[in-house]
């Protein structure tokens, strides 16, 4: 691939007709699409981040203060439905993998067109139907939607978040599907499949997940609503029903799901750690092999969410075993982008702070992941403010961590502007310290036995849950300055050149933005993935 970069804003970006709001709700430009997904996401990324604030004032003090017991069972099920279904699931594939994926295969577009603005109005559709169920008297089921309080017990709008979720599953399957497709023949010259940026590997990966999983969730929210609606005997044991198929069902996907969320950050942090260390990344094969290696193994683990529920003593050690077995991989990677550190030539730009912080957080969220997978300690964590902490520490630590990085790595391609280095830094130091500030005391917490999900504990444990309140109150702010500066530089921010980091890669051969069809020529690609030299700047 070329190093040399063409000159920005040229005339006929894709941002440089057609302002009308037709023309943004018709397009089927996967670069216009993929903001179309950053608007939502963003919305619904706040959305949840209030109702998690509220929670955690509440938890300020060991009586319910703040809020009713309803609310607050409202608060903490609406944040997570809100943040697992709207944000975190689509977060990565739905917005960066929209808009680069064509551009690192050398596509002039994603190959349904047309299907991938649909995914856009499904998604819209879940989520208003999902603010329905809020306006019209709230979930107290948490996110998991458990059986049988989401269909004998909860007098809450449990239909209608269920159907919320059910529709979004679809806009993750014609997403998914639409990246399989592209990726698979859509490569343009001399790409072949070990040529492919890790960013589209892990893309790929993910694109598996979830079509082969996503209509097992469907099918399971939408027996939920059949039970709860019309009677039929399906969990509930009175009519025949065993509440446990639920919990298969619902881990069978929701394990996965977890990969949904994590394995596009890996391929965020693979291309910002090689760029910003100037160095090929450190055993690039293995890196593809542990991504499809997890996305196996990934659909074998679902059973550690259940060591408590009366599962055979035997599947739980098989269990288990396989939940160590899915650490290894995942630890390759980290293993891999250290080396690929070692003697680098490292930058600390903002992007290279948040892929930094990402591996410290996902290293403490795969150590834990592995205390939680053990049978015996399960036993005593299992429901406790230890496992939030690490749920937290892999989905929103790591995940969100990484969406924050390669949206400032790829910022300037995506818009034309460079946003203020200095408030980046700060913002990605401060979620840091913000984040282990509020999810380190939870591994406290549930060490001693507080259960998640109560409105009410005992006194002991107030000062670990006022230091994660104010912690999350320093998250809020490392959050929302992003937003702020990332606004500001679509007005006031120096225009971008084409490649102001010297990195590596097809999007980089383009110009900021790019044209309405990525490329003015055909590309054709000639070299290894990631090939920095000891010259390169």
């Amino acid at each position: 691939m070329s190093t040399a970069a063409p000159g920005a804003w040229p005339r006929d970006h894709y941002l440089s007709s057609g302002w009308s709001l037709r023309a943004w709700l018709l397009t089927t430009d996967h670069k216009r699409i993929a903001w179309l997904y950053t608007a939502s996401i963003t919305f619904f990324f706040f959305l949840g981040g209030l109702a998690a604030l509220l929670v955690r004032l509440e938890l300020m003090t060991p009586v319910g203060d703040l809020l009713s017991a309803d609310f607050y069972n409202q608060m903490f099920s609406f944040h997570g439905i809100v943040m697992v279904w709207f944000f975190l699931i689509p977060s990565i594939p739905a917005t960066l993998g929209n808009f680069l994926i064509p551009i690192m295969v050398g596509a002039k577009d994603l190959a349904f067109p047309r299907l991938n603005l649909l995914s856009w109005y499904i998604y819209t559709v879940g989520g208003m139907v999902v603010l329905i169920a809020l306006l019209t008297g709230g979930v107290d089921t948490g996110w998991t939607f458990y059986v049988p309080l989401s269909t004998l017990f909860s007098n809450s709008a449990v239909v209608w978040a269920v159907a919320g979720v059910f529709v979004v599953g679809f806009s993750t399957i014609l997403t998914g599907l639409n990246f399989i497709v592209t990726i698979h023949t859509m490569r343009t010259r001399g790409l072949t499949w070990f040529r492919l940026p890790l960013f589209v590997w892990a893309n790929y990966a993910v694109s598996l997940v979830m079509v082969l999983a996503t209509p097992v969730l469907a099918m399971t929210l939408l027996l939920i609503a059949m039970e709860r609606l019309l009677g039929i005997g399906i969990f509930d044991p009175a009519l025949g029903g065993d509440p446990l198929l639920f919990q298969h069902l619902f881990w069978f996907y929701s394990h996965p799901a977890v990969y949904i969320m994590i394995l596009p950050a890996f391929g965020v942090v693979s291309e910002l750690i090689t760029c910003f260390a100037r160095k090929p990344v450190f055993g690039y094969h293995g890196m593809v092999i542990s991504l499809m290696t997890i996305t196996v193994l990934g659909f074998l683990v679902w059973g550690h969410h259940m060591f408590t529920s009366g599962l055979s003593l035997y599947a739980g050690i098989v269990f288990s075993l396989f939940s160590f077995l899915v650490a290894i991989p995942s630890a390759m990677k980290t293993f891999n982008w250290t080396a690929t550190l070692y003697k680098g030539r490292i930058t600390f730009h903002a992007p290279m702070i948040y892929a930094l912080s990402f591996i410290g957080l996902f290293t403490i969220g795969g150590l834990t992941g592995i205390i939680v997978a053990s049978l015996a300690a399960d036993v005593h964590l299992h429901d406790t403010y230890f496992v939030v902490a690490h749920f937290h520490y892999v989905m929103v630590g790591a995940a969100v961590t990484a969406y924050l990085g390669g949206l400032h790595f790829w910022w300037p391609k995506m818009t034309g502007r460079m946003y203020p280095e200095i408030w980046a830094r700060v913002a990605a130091v401060t979620l840091f310290i913000g984040f282990n500030l509020t999810f380190f005391p939870q591994f406290l917490l549930g060490y001693l036995g507080m259960p998640r999900r109560y409105q009410t504990y005992p006194e002991d444990f107030q000062i670990l849950n006022v230091m994660s309140s104010l912690g999350a109150g320093v998250l809020a702010v490392g959050y929302l300055l992003p937003m702020l500066y990332l606004l500001w530089s679509l007005r006031w921010g120096a225009k971008a050149p084409g490649n102001p980091w010297g990195a590596k890669g097809l999007e980089w051969e383009t110009s900021s933005p790019p044209p309405a069809h990525n490329f003015h020529q055909p590309k054709r690609v000639t070299e290894p993935p990631y090939a920095y030299h000891e010259y390169d700047d």
